[in-house]
């Protein structure tokens, strides 16, 4: 027999006896007998974090946290420590006492080095009784447990919220306390969890640790590469319920349905008080009244108010960059949207759907130009003879055959 220690809570401890000469039987704990939280009052409060603890003394060890009190300091690296069995157990990793064989690691005892062999052997002897999920660590399996008990222990004196981890409640408690103990050494910009101040540090150093095994592409964050692998893939799960189209992102759903479906048009231009639906389409506008273009050619002086207006001109005057080519009639386009757009024509997709009658069009400027059928105001005036219209192209006509004789 051999007892095994989980360490389930700040300051709970588990011991759990195991057979160690039955190796027919995976280890298997009944977590139903473990009593791992006590409701015990925690009457000891942090003045600075609002964290409890039982004993004067977890409180007082607890504040060296805050007092960045590192008592014990590492000779071979510096590091510092609040107490004397943590550097004894850290300077097990320079020694290489508990050494893995398979890849060089050191940890920091014989239980560490246990539970780090089972990554190579894949090793899992911890069974859930319920599910028959299996678990490299017993504390892992505890966890786990909770799942099916809906166990949440860990209960916020502040509010009437639980969590069933202990470390959930400390992240929960800096919404009470307004806390952001995580500090970025660049920028000084602080944040509430370890994990989005790692994620943060990112753009300081451009690392890029999520890489795509289909290309080349290199990621910060691991829910971008994911939702770039739809590129390879194909995969659009998330589905319009007004015109069934699919999207690979959500974001991309969303403004499909501002676009496309509804009517509301929050941007508003401030020279001219035209609105839009979306900040991007406000943003091509104003440079109608700015006179900016930002996109200049790198190879002679010409510029351009728009991103699609430069790739043309790159590709008509300088040979540069690849055209789109509609595999159906073999025309080509400078953007892959223009291509795009052009293909709902051969698929007759007519994604923009009139809000006054059952017509649809290809294009949202399609559906723009025939909105002004449905308005008895008429929005285009001739400046010579007064005449209204509902379209610019019907002024423009008009102009031409009617005044041009008189210049």
């Amino acid at each position: 027999m051999f007892v095994c220690c989980i360490y389930a809570g700040s300051s709970n401890e588990i011991e759990i006896e195991i057979d160690s000469t039955d190796k027919s039987q995976p280890f298997e704990i009944k977590t139903e007998d473990i009593t791992e939280h006590d409701d015990k009052p925690r009457l000891y409060l942090c003045t600075v974090c609002d964290k409890r603890f039982k004993a004067e003394k977890y409180l007082n060890r607890h504040k060296q946290v805050h007092n960045d009190e590192n008592l014990y300091s590492c000779c071979e690296c510096e590091k510092g420590f609040l107490t004397q069995v943590a550097l004894r157990y850290h300077k097990n990793i320079h020694t290489g006492k508990y050494k893995c064989t398979e890849c060089g690691k050191c940890c920091h005892n014989s239980k560490d080095l246990a539970q780090h062999r089972r990554i190579h052997s894949g090793e899992k002897p911890f069974e859930c009784s319920v599910c028959s999920k299996r678990f490299t660590t017993a504390a892992s399996l505890v966890r786990h447990s909770r799942i099916h008990s809906g166990e949440k222990p860990y209960k916020c004196h502040m509010c009437d919220m639980a969590f069933s981890e202990h470390g959930y409640l400390n992240t929960h408690m800096r919404v009470h306390t307004g806390a952001k103990p995580f500090e970025c050494s660049v920028c000084s910009k602080r944040f509430t969890q370890a994990g989005n101040l790692a994620v943060h540090s990112r753009i300081h150093s451009g690392e890029k640790p999520y890489k795509c095994h289909m290309c080349d592409k290199a990621f910060s964050k691991s829910e971008h590469l994911n939702k770039h692998m739809r590129v390879h893939t194909g995969d659009k799960p998330y589905k319009c319920s007004l015109c069934n189209k699919s999207f690979s992102q959500s974001g991309s759903l969303q403004e499909h349905k501002r676009c496309v479906h509804s009517n509301i048009r929050p941007y508003h231009c401030p020279y001219c008080g035209k609105t839009f639906k979306t900040n991007s389409e406000l943003k091509r506008h104003v440079r109608i009244h700015t006179g900016a273009k930002p996109y200049s050619c790198r190879h002679c002086s010409q510029r351009f108010t728009r991103l699609d207006q430069l790739k043309t001109h790159l590709l008509k005057s300088h040979n540069e960059g690849n055209w789109h080519t509609c595999d159906i009639c073999d025309k080509k386009f400078a953007t892959l949207s223009c291509l795009q757009i052009h293909s709902r024509r051969h698929e007759v997709v007519k994604p923009y759907v009139c809000s006054d009658c059952p017509k649809r069009f290809y294009t949202a400027g399609e559906l723009k130009q025939h909105e002004p059928v449905h308005s008895v105001v008429k929005l285009y005036c001739c400046s010579l003879c007064d005449k209204s219209f509902r379209h610019a192209q019907t002024v423009k006509k008009h102009f031409e055959r009617c005044h041009n004789a008189d210049f």
